[in-house]
């Protein structure tokens, strides 16, 4: 079993815990329960939880407002750690969000 954490900036933010209390809670509460799932069986496949590369996996969740919320991770030992989320408006995951997961990734590994 895995522990969800969320990224925390070098300013002790938590980028992707303040996009989700933007969030309706309806939305929070489908967000959250996929990532219990994930943190309960990962590694777990399709259609919850897909590899993007570079170590970087995302959470596919459905929301009740039709919008489709991705949340982007990566496994560090027991933990799986939370880089970004955002809502999805395109077939393909925008650029920039790898990016940042990725950046996040390595800000993380060089901080412990």
């Amino acid at each position: 079993m895995f522990s969800v954490r969320f990224f925390r900036t070098t300013s002790g933010n938590e980028p992707v815990r303040d996009w989700l209390k933007g969030l309706a809670p309806e939305e929070r509460r489908v967000i959250g329960f996929d990532l219990r799932t994930v943190e309960r069986g990962f590694p777990i496949g399709m259609p919850l939880c897909r590899p993007m590369g570079n170590g970087i996996y995302e959470v596919r969740s459905s929301l009740p407002s039709k919008n489709e919320a991705r949340v982007l991770f990566f496994q560090d030992g027991s933990e799986l750690i939370v880089v970004a989320g955002f809502i999805k408006k395109s077939q393909k995951t925008p650029a920039s969000e790898l990016s940042l997961a990725l950046s996040r990734k390595r800000s993380f590994q060089i901080g412990r």
